[in-house]
């Protein structure tokens, strides 16, 4: 079950988001519609190197985004159980002499009631929200009363919709973990993208659950991306977060062109103690065992995968824990998604694995028009 975006809080923009509806990827604002085209010539390198702390504040580039996903368990004041996973972004698009367009997505996958619910928001804010170059204040991004707040790994996050509400901490086990080796990979003829992640950050907190406060604890992953790149249309990408019970992580990135080839594959490797390394891209090998079509789109998703890393020796099967965990954001981003939680079971060198993770799939559906968040 979806929940509906709240009508008032986009009132003024919804012109704006049906001439961007279908153009664009999550966190991306097509350059047709009533913002004017950026360049599509690629980024030219060398780039400048990632500076920590100042590269966690708001750039001044075309497209940023904040990106959270985690899994969380908590028990209720009546003793029961409860598992959830959350999603939570904040996006950045810079056109131009318009003011700063930002949009946010909310998602929770209730496990235990196997239900999926997700809400929107968007806006146009003052230029002075994005601090100067340089800043060593860390970040503070919200729409209204959502907001994503950090520095050095410790980071606040709050959002809230119908029957939803999450009050975290979240506070980072390892060092972030820098992407292709110096942070900056290509997405093709789309541009370059800086992109670090902080891949295993211990959460506590409060989700409100239908107005009955849980306490949780679990793990998120964060990603933080920027830069000049804009969207191509018809591409799309496939990307998984995989935190696994040795303490390691796996990140992949399979970029696709409008026919769904791969376009770029970004693969990294973090160990126990947070050293990163880069995973070839002949080492990887991701099938899908199934398939899901949604209701609300009629998009054809890939649903279920064996991933395999040669040079980790590593065989993993993913479930998803829900089907549908697709998010309909036609009047923030314009476009369809599946952002959704996933179990992990496998070897690793050998000996049995588990683990938890995120799937995101992009450019499988295209929102049909007149939806809005899906309905009850």
């Amino acid at each position: 079950m979806k929940r509906r975006i709240h009508g008032g809080v986009l009132a003024g923009i919804a012109a704006l988001a049906l001439l961007l509806s279908g153009c664009g990827l999550p966190g991306t604002i097509s350059s047709s519609g009533s913002l004017p085209r950026a360049s599509a010539s690629p980024t030219p390198t060398p780039l400048a190197p990632v500076r920590f702390p100042q590269d966690e504040a708001p750039h001044h580039d075309l497209t940023e985004w904040w990106y959270y996903t985690g899994h969380l368990q908590g028990r209720d004041a009546t003793g029961h159980d409860h598992t959830y996973g959350f999603e939570l972004v904040l996006f950045q698009t810079l056109r131009g002499a318009f003011s700063p367009y930002y949009a946010a997505h909310f998602a929770v996958s209730d496990i235990t009631r196997g239900q999926f619910h997700f809400d929107q928001r968007a806006g146009f804010e003052s230029a002075s929200v994005i601090p100067p170059a340089g800043s060593v204040d860390g970040f503070n991004v919200a729409q209204d009363d959502w907001h994503a707040r950090g520095l050095n790994g410790h980071d606040r996050l709050a959002a809230g919709m119908d029957g939803y509400a999450i009050d975290l901490q979240l506070d980072g086990a390892t060092p972030p973990v820098l992407h292709a080796g110096n942070g900056i990979i290509t997405l093709g003829a789309a541009g370059f993208s800086y992109y670090y992640s902080r891949p295993r950050m211990r959460v506590a907190g409060t989700l409100m659950d239908h107005g009955q406060a849980v306490p949780v604890r679990g793990q998120a992953w964060m990603d933080h991306q920027w830069g000049n790149f804009i969207p191509v249309t018809g591409g799309g990408w496939d990307w998984f977060s995989l935190q696994l019970s040795d303490e390691t992580d796996v990140m992949l990135y399979v970029i696709r062109d409008s026919n769904r080839q791969p376009i770029s594959v970004v693969g990294t490797f973090v160990t126990a103690d947070g050293m990163a390394s880069g995973i070839p891209a002949v080492d990887i090998r991701i099938q899908a065992t199934g398939s899901w079509t949604s209701p609300a789109t009629k998009g054809d998703y890939p649903s279920g995968w064996q991933v395999t890393i040669a040079s980790q020796q590593l065989v993993l099967r993913l479930t998803p824990l829900l089907l549908d965990q697709e998010l309909v954001t036609t009047q923030s981003t314009g476009v369809a998604y599946w952002e959704g939680a996933v179990a992990l079971a496998g070897q690793a060198r050998g000996h049995r694995i588990s683990g938890e993770g995120y799937v995101e799939l992009t450019g499988y559906a295209a929102p049909p028009s007149g939806i809005s968040s899906g309905g009850p």
